[in-house]
């Protein structure tokens, strides 16, 4: 029996799709611990109590800014991670390791630039 062929470049886009979905589970995975990375906040690793052990929860400030208001902006500083993701390992263009590492790299980055816009808002370092 034989096999049926495949057209060449017919599944270009699986390796970009493949990086994304990587950089994704890595970001979902570690952005708790970004968190107190930044804030030194107490979050933990998802495995760990995650929010359990956040400043959030303590009766005077500072209030960990990703946390503050039902984590409204962490949940926008995730979005615009994954937003920088997606561009960078979706749009056209020549996909190799450079991409790739850019992909990873827009995690700590666009959530370094995130957490700080966060802070300075909330005036978490004041």
């Amino acid at each position: 029996m034989q096999l049926p062929r495949i057209r060449p470049g017919r599944f270009r886009w699986m390796p970009r799709l493949a990086c994304f979905c990587g950089a994704l589970g890595v970001t979902q995975l570690f952005f708790i611990q970004y968190c107190d990375l930044l804030f030194r906040c107490g979050c933990e690793a998802l495995w760990a109590g995650r929010a359990e052990h956040c400043n959030i929860h303590a009766a005077l400030p500072p209030h960990c800014p990703w946390c503050l208001d039902g984590g409204e902006l962490g949940a926008w500083t995730f979005g615009a991670v994954v937003a920088a993701q997606g561009a960078l390992a979706l749009l056209p263009g020549v996909f190799g390791w450079l991409r790739a590492v850019l992909v990873l790299l827009a995690f700590p980055v666009v959530g370094g630039i995130g957490g700080a816009v966060s802070g300075l808002i909330t005036g978490y370092w004041h």
